[in-house]
This record gives structure tokens, C-alpha cells and sequence, in this order.
């Protein structure tokens, strides 16, 4: 097999020999995408044999594993593993993922980070776990760590999946498209080391960054669904203030102007959500059919 293994990498001079060292042992080729940094990693990569694309500012994560994945298909590569900069993953574990992703019909490979909380901050564990559930990708009774960058995608994978986000929640994104490509995933436990390492993006930021982009995919994927549960509950809280507004009019002869005013607005909301989803389900089945033909 021609294993590539692709680093996505943004201002990561100080880690990122060790990685490219240590990827190189497990693989046929190492590509590292330097999202935009200011620092010598881009250097550093080149001096040790990696191949090198440049992005000449930071559009993010989802941009590098972009290229990532078109970088594979041109190239012929039977397997891309994904790993991020930072050293947070263990090289040596790539061969567990190869041997996984050589099973019959498997398809991705992730390598699951939540088996010992205790490997990780308390915060980032939790924050994870519950994207982990909003993305809502299970492996037999298993949710899958969605948030996880280190990962084997076989050749059918890398033809099929196309990222689309350029921020962080381009994980998610890519598990939720393997799901409903019908590609088998697979999740193996792998190590991770947090020591001394900080982000380069606020916690914070991350989470809602990934929440987001969950929920626009969602919403793009079942624009009924999605726009109509919201709409339902738009329309409820406008019909149970107006007959509250009701109530109170028949009995004290005044309207309560806060109360009908929120009967008018989620009913307005509620209008405005519901074509919305009925606007982007006809668009996307037009396209869809399009795409068929």
C-alpha cells in the first residue's frame, strides 16, 4: 500500500520535526500543509524530505486537510493518515490504524483519545464528549471521537470525502460524510500527550466553532427536520402566548403587550423557519437529482 501521511500544520516549529521524523518510519511519503505560519515550520518540514504546500495566510484547519485529501487522490495513495502538528500524537501508533483499515470493508479509521480521561484536561474531555454526541456518529454502542485528527482513511474514503468546512469542526464534518457515504468506520484507542502543549485557538472559540458547524451540517442534510422541529416550536410558543394575550384580554379587557408581542414574533419566526426549510429541501433535492444525472 502507499501510505501518505498528512499534517496539517500552523506555527508548530518547535514539534514538528519530531512528528515528520517519527511519521516517515510508518509511511510511504509525508505531506505537511502549512496553513499560513509565521514561524520556520514549513522549513524545518522541507530540510527533513517532507512535501510542502503553503497556504500564504491561515484559513484553517479544514483548508489544510483539504489539501490533504486532493493532494492523495492525485497522488495514487491507498491510505492517508491524518495526525495533527503538535505531538499530541504518537507516530509509532500509525501501524494499529493500518492494521484496522486492512480489515475487510473498513473504511476509516479513528483512533479514539477517551479511553483514560485522564490523558486529557478535564475541560477538554468534557467539551469533547459532548460534540462527540452532537455530532452523534456511533461504532457498534461506541460514540466515536469526532474531535480526533488522527486517522486512516482508505482509498475509497479519500475519492468519496471531500471537506467542505475550513475551521475546526472539519473533523466532525468528515466522520459525518463517511456516515453518510455508507463507508464502514472503525475506532481504535490510541494515546495522547497534552504536556506543555497549548492551543492555538481559545477552548471556547473551538467548541462553538465545532457546535456550529455540526448544526449547519445537519441542517443542510435534513433541512425539513432540522427547520421544521424549530419551526414547530416556534409556532407553539406563538399559539400558547396568543392564548394567554387571549385570556387575559377577556377577562381584564387589556392586552398585555409583552405577551403578545412574543406570540407575534415566534409566530413570524416560526413562518420564516418552516419556508426555509422547505426553500433548501427543494433546492437540495434539485441539486441531488442534478448530480445523479
Amino acid at each position: 500500500m502507499k501510505v501518505i501521511v498528512g499534517i496539517p500544520a500552523f506555527n508548530e516549529e518547535q514539534a514538528i520535526a519530531k512528528v515528520i521524523i517519527h511519521a516517515a518510519e510508518h509511511a510511504d511519503q509525508v505531506l505537511v500543509v502549512d496553513d499560513g505560519s509565521k514561524d520556520d515550520t514549513a522549513t524545518i518540514a522541507q530540510h527533513l524530505g517532507a512535501t510542502v504546500l503553503r497556504h500564504e495566510k491561515n484559513l484553517g484547519k479544514g483548508a489544510a486537510l483539504r489539501d490533504c485529501f486532493d493532494y492523495a487522490k492525485r497522488s495514487g495513495a491507498d491510505v492517508l493518515v491524518t495526525m495533527d502538528a503538535d505531538g499530541q500524537h504518537d507516530a509509532s501508533q500509525i501501524p494499529t490504524l493500518l492494521n484496522v483499515l486492512a480489515k475487510e470493508n473498513v473504511d476509516v479509521v479513528v483512533g479514539g483519545r477517551f479511553g483514560r480521561p485522564g490523558e486529557m484536561p478535564r475541560f477538554r474531555w468534557l467539551g469533547g464528549r459532548a460534540l462527540d454526541h452532537a455530532t452523534g456518529v456511533n461504532v457498534g454502542d461506541t460514540v466515536v471521537d469526532s474531535q480526533s485528527g488522527f486517522r486512516a482513511y482508505s482509498r475509497r474514503a479519500i475519492e468519496q470525502l471531500t471537506p467542505s468546512e475550513f475551521g475546526m469542526s472539519v473533523d466532525s464534518e468528515l466522520i459525518k460524510k463517511a456516515q453518510s457515504a455508507g463507508l464502514h468506520i472503525d475506532l481504535v484507542p490510541v494515546t495522547v500527550s497534552y504536556s506543555g502543549k497549548t492551543s492555538t485557538i481559545n477552548p471556547l472559540l473551538h467548541w462553538f466553532d465545532v457546535l456550529f458547524g455540526v448544526v449547519k451540517y445537519v441542517s443542510i442534510r435534513h433541512p425539513l427536520l432540522y427547520y421544521g422541529t424549530l419551526s414547530v416550536i416556534f409556532l407553539v410558543v406563538s399559539f400558547v402566548y396568543g392564548l394567554m394575550t387571549l385570556d387575559y384580554y377577556q377577562h381584564w379587557g387589556r392586552v398585555i403587550t409583552n405577551l403578545a408581542l412574543v406570540s407575534i414574533a415566534a409566530g413570524i419566526l416560526g413562518f420564516l423557519t418552516l419556508f426555509t426549510g422547505i426553500i433548501l429541501f427543494t433546492l437540495i433535492t434539485v441539486v441531488r437529482e442534478n448530480v445523479r444525472q
